[in-house]
């Protein structure tokens, strides 16, 4: 088995509107996979199809070489879940919520990791969920989630809410999991930063389809701004293969392109310019930039305003 996840076709209504449209997805073993969109995109939709937890009106989800309808009971017991929100039961215990876990999984619970994130967390087990920081139960549900040992780890936004040091301190906890060999982690995040931290590889949903579907460094390569300045009010941009987007900010034009190269070259020198510059993006202005596309109510030129971005997949994983 060399893929963790395979998704064919998988697509959802909610009554006439489809929130996921098509979606072929592949995650190898072994990988951590980024899954980026923006806010009703389809991202937590797609997670809950992957877990069984709502049905797809048509396609299919393999996990673990298996399909999600039939994982036999120690392959359900190879795979974990952390919620977005860290949903605990706020009149349990840590010690009390660790024997209750324990019980549903007890052929690969693991104490002595379980023991190590609690102490290094500094985890109180008597202390009650309700009287928890917010920081603490997300270190309790990730402690939770890691002792059964899991092969395959999904995370639902695991470090919305948390402030910059803990939510350090979960990533290290992460980096850590990802380390031991063959284990496969799948998590969606608005928190861009922390996607270029630890995922090899990204996926970004766009109005429910799969638009980016590549190794996290062929993205930022991928997409370059392309800031053009003129004596006076910029023309009009006639549009180009691979344009995201096309904004007037004074007297620049600001293009947003994917695989620039010598025939958005010829148009941008088209416009005669009094000068130009091709600039690199990091991981967050990238996506932001790509997800937000033309909508804007300072684009310019004759884009379409509700025209999909480009697609971005390595060689042999296109997305459809």
């Amino acid at each position: 088995m060399t893929e963790a996840i395979v998704t064919e076709r998988l697509t959802k209504f909610y009554g006439s509107q489809r929130v996921v449209n098509g979606l072929n997805l592949s995650v190898s073993v072994g990988s951590v996979y980024g899954f980026l969109g923006r806010n009703g995109a389809g991202k937590s939709t797609t997670i809950r199809m992957l877990l069984g937890m709502t049905r797809p009106n048509y396609g299919r989800v393999e996990l673990l070489g298996h399909e999600i309808g039939a994982l036999p009971p120690e392959v359900r017991g190879r795979i974990a879940f952390l919620a977005e929100g860290h949903p605990l039961v706020g009149w349990m215990t840590v010690a009390e919520a660790v024997k209750f876990h324990r019980a549903f999984h007890a052929a690969r619970w693991n104490q002595e990791l379980l023991d190590r994130i609690l102490d290094h967390f500094a985890l109180p087990p008597r202390k009650k969920f309700r009287r928890l920081s917010f920081g603490q139960r997300a270190q309790v549900s990730l402690a939770l989630a890691i002792a059964p040992d899991p092969d395959l780890l999904i995370l639902d936004d695991p470090t919305a809410g948390l402030d910059m040091v803990a939510r350090r301190e979960f990533l290290v906890s992460m980096i850590q999991l990802i380390q031991r060999g063959g284990r496969t982690i799948f998590f969606s995040s608005h928190i861009i930063s922390d996607v270029q931290r630890v995922a090899d590889r990204i996926g970004i949903l766009v109005d429910g389809v799969l638009r980016v579907d590549c190794p996290t460094a062929q993205f930022m390569e991928s997409v370059r701004k392309v800031v053009l300045t003129f004596p006076g009010k910029p023309p009009a941009f006639p549009g180009c293969e691979g344009l995201v987007s096309a904004r007037e900010a004074g007297r620049r034009l600001e293009l947003v392109i994917v695989n620039f190269g010598d025939p958005q070259r010829e148009v941008v020198e088209s416009l005669k310019p009094a000068g130009w510059e091709v600039l690199e993006m990091n991981l967050e202005d990238a996506c932001i930039e790509y997800t937000r596309g033309s909508k804007e109510p300072f684009s310019v030129g004759a884009e379409d305003p509700d025209r999909s971005p480009p697609t971005i997949a390595d060689e042999g994983n296109a997305p459809q």
